[in-house]
């Protein structure tokens, strides 16, 4: 089904990945924010909880218990940059990411100008990462999607 025409319910019982579980490469991500005071995060800030899409099709849910969401990673470098071009931090292009809102559900949905994302475990803390073109058909965890 179609995330546009699915309700917040259908969407959340999409299957559960496991907080250690290998990700595949997906193009967007799904932000759910918890219901209820018993949700609340040990910050005090609402738990989300991120639905991986491949294609406008439901993936798994990923997480559920983090408060904060790192966009290219902590400091918005972006996977392995540092590493790559160390202090050069000029030389690190941006992701170009974009927000829109479900017709039916309401939820956010975030992609990158490069159509396909990454991200790293479950933690309280949850990082998201633009992917190369390059990488966007390589295939981890879930099998051929």
């Amino acid at each position: 089904m179609d995330i546009n025409l699915m309700s917040r319910r259908e969407l959340l019982n999409i299957p559960q990945l496991k907080w250690d579980e290998d990700k595949a490469v997906f193009d967007c991500l799904i932000i759910v924010p918890s219901k209820g005071r018993n949700k609340l995060h040990d910050s005090g800030y609402r738990a989300m909880t991120f639905i991986a899409v491949k294609n406008n099709v439901p993936i798994c849910k990923i997480s559920g218990c983090s408060d904060i969401v790192h966009i290219d990673g902590i400091g918005g470098y972006g996977k392995g940059r540092i590493d790559k071009y160390g202090t050069a931090l000029d030389k690190i292009s941006p992701s170009g990411w974009s927000i829109d809102c479900l017709a039916k559900s309401g939820l956010l949905r975030i992609w990158p100008s490069s159509n396909s994302i990454s991200c790293g475990p479950a933690l309280s803390s949850f990082e998201i990462y633009a992917e190369p073109k390059s990488k966007q058909m390589k295939q981890i965890g879930w099998g051929k999607i």
